[in-house]
């Protein structure tokens, strides 16, 4: 059995992200761990983002969860001061952040570390921080393999179209999906996690206060709602990019 480590940028990454593949790594008997480099708190308004993550992890079957201690670094073009007494993950020493995350590696003989790409996927600056960090840290501790969690750029362009047509909440806008994640020619692996969409769903739901109002709650609620097949068709794979891979094969497992 393997050990897999999975970092993430904020509480609710992990689970979008990533979630159906450890819950089926967890699954197969492997070791499943889940490292935040932030609480997701850009204010102090902002609620206790790391017990929704704890219940998240609880659902997918992670064994561990640890988080680094820096402050989230908001989206957008206003970078906030840091609050008192912490630092904003993007602005944090890369040789630091890089050895508390080796620290964890190197504790768990780690085999395989997922990361994100050096775009962030979005462009959101703590992903961006993430690649940087997930990186240097794989070196220091000889982590053997790292794999860059991300989604098919054709797929969410295609979503942003449908959502706008409909009039509905896009996870992400029309100027950021030409450039966001990879291409599908790029992707490396692409993991059926359709018997663990039930999981992936409810684990997305334990992030409750990342709803919001308006139609972005009511399409929340419809998500959630979701008779298990439904449920399949629409959390049913996730996908990562192998850098140290020529794009070609696709691979169906992330321990291939």
């Amino acid at each position: 059995m393997a050990t897999v480590v999975a970092f993430h940028a904020h509480p609710d990454d992990e689970v979008i992200l990533t979630g159906g593949t450890l819950a089926r790594a967890a699954a197969a008997g492997h070791r499943v761990v889940v490292v935040v480099a932030t609480d997701g708190r850009v204010t102090d308004r902002d609620g206790d983002r790391l017990t929704e993550l704890r219940s998240s992890a609880d659902i997918l079957g992670v064994h561990r969860v640890e988080f680094l201690g820096y402050a989230d670094s908001g989206y957008g073009e206003v970078f906030p001061p840091d609050p008192p007494g912490r630092v904003r993950f993007a602005r944090a020493d890369i040789e630091e952040a890089a050895q508390r995350l080796a620290a964890i590696l190197r504790d768990e003989d780690a085999d395989l570390l997922l990361s994100y790409q050096p775009n962030g996927g979005y462009g959101h600056r703590d992903h961006v921080r993430v690649h940087r960090v997930g990186k240097r840290a794989a070196q220091l501790a000889q982590t053997p393999r790292i794999l860059e969690a991300t989604m098919p750029r054709e797929m969410l362009v295609r979503v942003a179209g449908i959502a706008e047509f409909l009039r509905l909440p896009a996870p992400y806008g029309r100027d950021v999906v030409g450039t966001a994640y990879a291409p599908r020619s790029h992707i490396t692996h692409r993991i059926n996690v359709f018997r663990y969409a039930r999981q992936k769903r409810d684990a997305i739901a334990a992030h409750r206060s990342q709803v919001g109002a308006g139609a972005a709650a009511r399409l929340f609620t419809v998500l959630m709602r979701l008779p298990p097949q439904v449920a399949g068709l629409v959390f049913g794979r996730e996908w990562f990019v192998d850098p140290t891979l020529t794009p070609g094969r696709v691979y169906r497992d992330i321990f291939e």
